[in-house]
C-alpha cells in the first residue's frame, strides 16, 4: 500500500465501532486497537494538512510506530463491547510488537463448605458449587491446600467425603481426628461448633498458625522431624496469605483491588482481593511492556483476562487506578459474562482512594524486587547474544520422538519466569512419517491455539536450520511476531549422533548460527531447554510404544501377524483408527476373514 492510498484510506474510514490493525512494510503486524469509531480514532493519529504524517501531539513513541506503518486493516462490529472483546482476543493470538501481552489468569481456588449438611466439610474448588447454603473463603493465588490441610490437621472434622457412608467409626476416630458423627457420637449442634470454630480460624489465620507452631514443636520435642517439616512448610505458605498493612477496611463490601506498575520494559498487576471488609489475599503477575504502552489498554486487559469466566465469589466493585473511558461497556461485558452487575471505578478521595494509593505502592515495590533479581539474568544475556526482539522470560520449546516411525508423538515444554511451567506441557499424537512434517504438524497446532494459549517470547526447535525456516514461515503465515530459534549438533560422518561427543551443539537464528564453547552459560541454558523437552519427548513415546506393544501381542494373539498390522497402520495410522474403522474399509485393506478377526 501506497503511502497515498494509506491516507486516503484513513480519510474514508466508517464512522462505526471497530478494530484497526497497523502493519509495517513486511505486512508484519504492528498494533491492534479499538475504536467507538474508526473514522474519528484513527484520523487522530494523522496530520493530513501541509503532508500527511504523525500527527505530533501523540508523542515521540507512537510516532515512532506509525513511522513504520505501511497499511491498515480494520474491522466493523456492531457495538463497542464487541469491539473490546475482539480487540482482546486478536492481542492475545497474534502477539504485535507495539501491544503489551498480559497473559490469561488461572482461575484461583476457593476453599468452600456446604452448610445445608449435617456435618459439612471444607473443600476446594475452582468453580461454582451449586446449592442454597455453600459458604466461600478465597480466592488464593496459593496456600489454600496448606489452608484446609491444617484445618482437617486441628480440628476433628470429617476427614473424607465418603466417611459419613459407613456405619462404623473409622481409623480417623481412633487417632483422635474426627467425633465419629456416623455412629452418632457427636450431635449436630456440637459438630456446629467445633465448624464455627474452623471457620474463624480461615478468617483470622493467626489462630491457625499458633495452634501449628504448637503441633509443630511437639512434633519436633518427640523426635518425629519429617512431620514437624511438613507442618512448618504449612506455615510458611500460610503466612504468605497473610497480608498486615494499615489499609482502612471499614464496611463489609466485598471489591477487588487493581493496580499497574511499569519500569522500562517490565510491569506487573498486583490484585488484592477484600471479602466482607476484610483483605483475604493477593496476586500479582509480570508482563512485557512495549515502546508504546497505553495504560487504559493494560488494565481492560487485565479485566477481561481476569474475569473470563463465572467464580465462585465476585466483588461487586472492581477499584482500579486508572482514569477508563470504556468503564461501562466493560461492566456491560462483565454482567454478560458473569451474570452479576459488577461496578469498575477509580475513585479520586476517600478511604477507597487511600486503599489504590497503597496497592500502588505495593506494585511499585513489587517491580523494584523484580527487577533487580532480572538484572544480571541469564533471559537476558540470551536476549542480547542473539539480538532479539524480546528478553525470552517464557520460552516453549518442541521436540519429537519416534523409533522406525512407531508410536511417533510431538512434545512441547515451557520455561516461565525462571522456573517449568509444567501445567503448560502439551503432548501431541502425530501422524506424519518424516521428521519436518512431524514438527510442521506440532507448530501448526500450537498455533491455532493461540487464540486461548498467547504466544511466548521466544520459540526453540530441537532441530536445524530447515526446521527454523519452517517455523518461521508458519509464524508469518499466521502473522504471528514471535521470535524462534533452533539447536542442533554439528554433523560428524554426515551424522548429527547426541553421542558423538566432540560434536558441539549450533545454535540457529532466522539470520546468524552460533557455536559457543560448551562452558558458556548461555549455551548451557539453552541445552537445559532442548533436554528437557527431549526427556518429555521420550518418555510419552515409550508410554504410547508400550501400549502399541500390547496391542500388536493382542493381536497376534488372534492370529493377526505383524505383515497385517503394518498394512493396517500404513493405512489408518494409528490403532485407534482401526478400532473404529467400519467393517468394508477393513476389507478393502485386509481382505474379508482378516477383517472379521479384526473387528473381533
Amino acid at each position: 500500500m501506497s503511502r497515498k492510498e494509506l491516507e486516503e484510506l484513513i480519510k474514508n474510514l466508517p464512522d462505526s465501532p471497530g478494530v484497526y490493525q497497523y502493519f509495517d512494510k513486511d505486512n508484519r503486524l504492528l498494533y491492534i486497537g479499538k475504536a467507538k469509531s474508526l473514522k474519528k480514532r484513527v484520523k487522530s493519529y494523522w496530520r493530513f494538512k501541509g503532508g500527511f504524517r504523525a500527527n505530533p501531539d501523540v508523542g515521540a513513541r507512537i510516532s515512532k510506530m506509525l513511522s513504520e506503518t505501511y497499511s491498515l486493516d480494520y474491522i466493523i462490529v456492531e457495538s463497542e463491547e464487541d469491539a473490546l472483546i475482539l480487540e482482546n482476543s486478536l492481542i492475545k493470538q497474534l502477539k504485535p510488537k507495539y501491544n503489551i501481552l498480559l497473559r490469561d489468569d488461572k482461575t484461583y481456588p476457593y476453599i468452600y463448605i456446604d452448610e445445608e449438611s449435617d456435618f459439612p466439610r471444607f473443600e476446594i474448588t475452582r468453580r461454582v458449587v451449586r446449592g442454597k447454603k455453600i459458604r466461600y473463603y478465597g480466592p488464593f493465588p496459593s496456600g489454600a491446600n496448606a489452608l484446609i490441610d491444617s484445618l482437617y490437621e486441628l480440628y476433628p472434622l470429617v476427614q473424607k467425603r465418603g466417611s459419613l457412608k459407613g456405619k462404623k467409626a473409622c481409623l480417623f476416630y481412633q487417632i483422635g481426628k474426627c467425633k465419629a458423627p456416623c455412629e452418632g457420637k457427636i450431635s449436630k449442634d456440637e459438630y456446629k461448633k467445633i465448624v464455627e470454630d474452623a471457620k474463624e480460624a480461615i478468617e483470622n489465620r493467626d489462630i491457625l498458625i499458633e495452634k501449628l507452631r504448637d503441633r509443630m514443636l511437639k512434633l519436633s520435642m518427640s523426635e518425629r522431624f519429617e512431620e514437624a517439616a511438613e507442618i512448618r512448610d504449612r506455615i510458611r505458605a500460610i503466612e504468605s496469605l497473610q497480608l498486615h498493612s494499615d489499609m482502612d477496611l471499614s464496611g463489609k463490601n466485598d471489591s477487588d483491588i487493581l493496580t499497574i506498575a511499569v519500569e522500562g520494559d517490565r510491569g506487573v498487576v498486583l490484585r488484592l482481593f477484600i471479602r466482607g471488609g476484610r483483605l483475604v489475599s493477593a496476586s500479582h503477575s509480570f508482563f512485557r511492556q512495549t515502546d508504546v504502552y497505553d495504560e487504559a489498554e493494560a488494565y481492560r486487559q487485565a479485566i477481561l483476562s481476569f474475569y473470563s469466566e463465572e467464580m465462585p465469589t465476585i466483588a461487586s466493585e472492581i477499584l482500579v487506578a486508572c482514569e477508563m473511558s470504556d468503564t461501562k461497556e466493560l461492566s456491560t461485558i462483565l454482567k454478560q459474562r458473569l451474570n452479576r452487575a459488577i461496578k469498575i471505578s477509580n475513585p479520586k478521595r476517600g478511604s477507597k482512594a487511600r486503599l489504590i494509593k497503597l496497592s500502588q505502592k505495593n506494585a511499585e515495590e513489587l517491580l523494584k524486587q523484580q527487577r533487580k533479581k532480572q538484572r544480571e539474568s541469564i533471559e537476558s544475556k540470551v536476549k542480547e547474544l542473539l539480538s532479539l526482539e524480546k528478553t525470552p522470560y517464557r520460552v516453549e520449546v518442541f521436540d519429537n520422538s519416534h523409533m522406525m516411525g512407531e508410536a511417533t508423538v510431538g512434545a512441547m515444554v515451557v520455561w516461565d519466569e525462571g522456573r517449568w511451567d509444567k501445567s503448560s506441557y502439551r503432548r501431541y499424537k502425530l501422524e506424519s512419517k518424516d521428521e519436518y512434517s512431524q514438527m510442521q504438524e506440532m507448530l501448526e497446532r500450537r498455533i491455532k491455539d493461540f487464540d486461548k494459549e498467547p504466544p511466548p517470547d521466544l520459540w526453540v526447535l530441537d532441530g536445524g536450520a530447515t526446521l527454523l525456516s519452517l517455523a518461521n514461515s508458519l509464524l508469518d503465515s499466521a502473522g504471528v511476531r514471535l521470535d524462534a530459534i533452533a539447536i542442533a549438533k554439528e554433523k560428524l560422518d554426515g551424522k548429527a549422533h547426541r553421542a558423538k561427543g566432540s560434536s558441539r551443539d549450533i545454535i540457529y537464528t532466522k539470520d546468524s548460527r552460533f557455536e559457543l564453547k560448551p562452558s558458556d552459560i548461555r549455551l548451557q541454558w539453552i541445552q537445559r531447554l532442548r533436554d528437557e523437552a527431549h526427556r518429555f519427548a521420550i518418555s510419552y513415546h515409550r508410554n504410547r510404544k508400550r501400549k502399541d506393544s500390547i496391542k500388536i501381542s493382542l493381536l497376534n494373539k488372534k492370529g493377526i501377524g505383524d505383515a497385517t498390522i503394518k498394512r493396517l497402520l500404513d493405512y489408518f495410522g494409528t490403532f485407534e483408527a482401526i478400532e473404529s474403522a467400519d467393517f468394508e474399509e477393513l476389507k478393502r485393506v485386509v481382505g474379508e476373514q482378516m477383517a472379521k478377526r479384526v473387528r473381533k
